[in-house]
């Protein structure tokens, strides 16, 4: 009797000492916006025993740059498959390396959509055109869950920028992706520049494209670039601006965009 309330007295205590320690644990990975890695059967079966062995002893990030090797050679060898599951493993073992995310989204919404398209072995324009759309799918799967694993940094929200602006020729939402970029912390000076440019294309939002473009180029010389002056001058046409309102005709001509 008295060991049973020996034991249940040091249960009791550890538990009472691991609390919180667990709820520091665990506000720091929401803190770093860590969602973690599932070790499961089907990783597992995937990265082998060896690797899996390695990952839960610590060595996720040895595991993933050796998964990014094979997936790179995967796609040497145009296996678009294998290297979407390498991807999907390696992201899920390094969910904070942007990098991997970035890499798996362009290969998909990029590399393997093109070779979908130009599939010589596929008669059929129209199924074509549906793997095509399903690997642009991909991409963006990638970069979404990116974000919601690195929600902190603009890199993965000007990807989907471009996937939005290239694949989807979607103007808006690349114009949302873009200020989302912009709003953080580090985020480069051209990502407001570019939700402008995206914005000035979308049909019913042409004033609003035009308030902030104008607010970019009051801020000076530096904002006065070749495609921030065309934007403007189109959307001044196209808003019927007076023109003692308009900017003037002739401006410094910039290499940047």
């Amino acid at each position: 009797m008295m060991r049973t309330v020996a034991v249940l007295g040091v249960l009791i205590a550890v538990g009472t000492l691991k609390l919180p320690i667990e709820r520091n644990l665990a506000a720091l990975h929401r803190q770093e916006h860590f969602r973690g890695v599932e070790f499961n059967l089907d990783l597992r079966e995937k990265i082998g025993q060896l690797g899996f062995i390695a990952a839960l002893s610590g060595f996720r990030a040895i595991v993933a740059d050796a998964l990014f090797i094979q997936a790179f050679a995967a796609w040497e060898n145009t296996e678009w498959g294998r290297m979407l599951l390498l991807f999907r493993h390696i992201t899920t073992l390094q969910p904070r390396v942007l990098l991997f995310w970035d890499t798996a989204a362009w290969h998909m919404a990029w590399n393997a959509s093109v070779a979908a398209m130009n599939d010589q072995t596929q008669p059929r324009l129209a199924l074509r055109v549906k793997a095509q759309r399903e690997y642009f799918a991909l991409g963006k799967d990638f970069l979404e869950r990116g974000i919601k694993n690195n929600p902190d940094r603009p890199d993965l929200y000007e990807a989907l920028a471009r996937l939005y602006k290239e694949k989807y020729k979607d103007h808006e939402r690349a114009s949302e992706y873009y200020a989302k970029a912009a709003a953080l912390p580090g985020a480069p000076t051209f990502d407001r520049r570019f939700s402008a440019y995206e914005l000035s294309y979308c049909e019913g939002r042409e004033r609003e494209a035009y308030e902030r473009l104008r607010r970019l180029y009051d801020e000076g010389p530096k904002e006065r670039l070749p495609t921030l002056i065309k934007r403007l001058k189109f959307l001044e046409d196209k808003l019927g601006m007076p023109q003692e309102q308009r900017i003037p005709v002739n401006q410094d001509k910039s290499p940047n965009s």
